[in-house]
């Protein structure tokens, strides 16, 4: 093959231009843009899962935020100053009309107010959300006042998340956790494993119903059906986060299979 450059203008044929007609953009009904933690090997998939429900009229859009995979204190607050400029990349030329933020431990440490404000410096029309407000939202709308919760946290990330739940005016009658400090560790965590987990916690006769917290912990599929098996509410936090993040676009599609939250 000859190394001299070929005038394509001898070879080509005349580019023809076609027709076109414009219609309606992906995410038509809804935008959502979520923040989601380098880390997390979760909540893209389960949004998916939801939103494949819905067809193209809603759409999700994701920016990866620099995390570190060990779940401490000091590492949920690092994100803090990166919270913003991660959600300006979200999609640039067309503003979002929710973003969710995609960390639980995070957003308590932090301070749900605050990564409210940090989410509206990127976005200021966007409604905005995280996994620990769209809990307490989840667990209010279905009637739960007496909680379990299951965590894949260690004991000094418990501490300040039960504690969050608690001042929202839950009462706190059963938790639990794996006791895992690694995001790919808890991703890993078989579904089945945390619905039994859910099951043993909740069966407890003074609990209304149970929260699953961490991105990274899968459940979202098997919600439904942990329900059937326990008879009481279940949520956690992608499910819980999803859901908020369809309502506050003014998506109010009842999708029951994905449990009672979803029937509302």
């Amino acid at each position: 093959m000859s190394d001299a450059a070929i005038d394509l203008t001898q070879t080509m044929p005349p580019v023809r231009k076609m027709d076109y007609r414009v219609g309606k953009k992906l995410g038509h009904r809804a935008r959502i843009g979520a923040v989601v933690l380098a880390s997390d090997e979760t909540m893209e998939y389960e949004f998916r899962v939801v939103l494949h429900s819905l067809g193209d009229g809603v759409a999700l859009y994701e920016a990866r935020i620099e995390n570190s995979p060990e779940i401490t204190p000091e590492t949920l607050r690092a994100m803090e100053g990166k919270i913003a400029d991660t959600a300006r990349l979200l999609l640039p030329q067309s503003a979002m009309d929710v973003v969710a933020y995609g960390c639980t431990s995070a957003s308590v440490a932090i301070g749900p107010d605050r990564v409210a404000e940090l989410l509206h410096e990127a976005e200021p029309t966007a409604k905005v959300t995280n996994p620990a407000t769209a809990a307490v939202e989840a667990l209010r709308a279905m009637g739960v006042q007496r909680l379990a919760i299951l965590t894949p946290y260690q004991e000094s990330v418990n501490v300040f998340f039960g504690q969050f739940f608690a001042d929202q005016g839950f009462d706190i009658t059963a938790f639990g956790s794996f006791l895992e400090d690694n995001d790919a560790t808890v991703a890993s965590i078989d579904p089945a494993s945390v619905s039994e987990a859910v099951i043993e916690l909740g069966s407890d006769p003074n609990v209304d119903g149970v929260f699953v917290a961490c991105t990274s912990t899968r459940l979202l599929e098997m919600a439904a059906e942990t329900e059937r098996k326990l008879g009481k509410p279940v949520t956690s936090s992608n499910h819980a986060i999803i859901w908020h993040s369809l309502r506050l676009g003014g998506i109010d599609d009842k999708l029951p299979q994905f449990g009672k939250l979803y029937s509302l």
